[in-house]
């Protein structure tokens, strides 16, 4: 499994239904509220299988409201 990292700009005052359609979706392993330029913070786990570009563009970035994206990719350090 990847560990995956995904900031999200959410458009104003979306913010929560952002959160609320994440949930739904049943993809995040936490999700957070954060203060600075993105309003939300992600981790995913996905599959080494699956290309990561193509699963976030397909199950996150597809959910109204999402302005726009950073993610970080996590390698094996230690």
């Amino acid at each position: 499994m990847h560990c995956v990292f995904v900031q999200l700009r959410c458009k104003p005052g979306k913010t929560y239904e952002v959160a609320d359609a994440l949930y739904a979706r049943e993809i995040a392993s936490e999700l957070y509220s954060t203060s600075g330029d993105y309003d939300l913070l992600m981790k995913l786990y996905i599959d080494t299988t699956e290309d990561i570009g193509k699963f976030i563009n397909d199950n996150v970035l597809t959910i109204p409201g999402i302005d726009r994206s950073l993610t970080t990719l996590t390698f094996r350090a230690f």
